[in-house]
């Protein structure tokens, strides 16, 4: 995925009425307050720009839900000195461990998403270009940081 500077922020993350749809990838902290955050096309893979959104992000636990049970991202948690809490997916051969103590805490990305959500403009997506709709992303989440 380019970045949005690299395009002069015109990118148009739907097609038109009935179109694709965005998505927002999101890093919290321990109390669900946002880190890092970016826009993806509706129809990408969850798993698509974990790795980007983590690197270099210190932490000792990071927990996800099976959609990004990956040999890459786990060995990049790994390599950062953290612990993955990420339950693994059904077809895999070897079922590797997980805190399911600690994985009980993922509600502070649900409840992010929940809190962003109440902001009208941000649950209805109003702004045709994805750089507007990210500006007021970034504004909400800095009212959420402030409260």
């Amino acid at each position: 995925m380019k970045d949005l500077a690299d395009q002069g922020g015109m990118i148009e993350a739907r097609e038109k009425r009935g179109g694709f749809g965005t998505k927002i990838h999101a890093v919290v902290d321990a109390l669900g307050l946002p880190i890092r955050f970016i826009l993806g096309p509706g129809q990408q893979n969850d798993m698509a720009p974990a790795c980007d959104l983590i690197r270099g992000i210190p932490a000792g636990k990071v927990l996800a839900d099976r959609a990004y049970d990956a040999d890459s991202l786990h060995d990049l948690i790994y390599e950062q000195g953290g612990e993955s809490v990420i339950p693994p997916r059904r077809h895999r051969k070897y079922q590797h461990h997980y805190d399911r103590i600690a994985y009980k805490q993922r509600w502070g990305i649900e409840g992010f998403f929940a809190k962003l959500k109440q902001w009208r403009r941000i649950a209805t997506r109003y702004d045709k270009l994805a750089a507007n709709f990210l500006g007021f992303v970034k504004i909400a989440s800095i009212m959420l940081r402030i409260k």
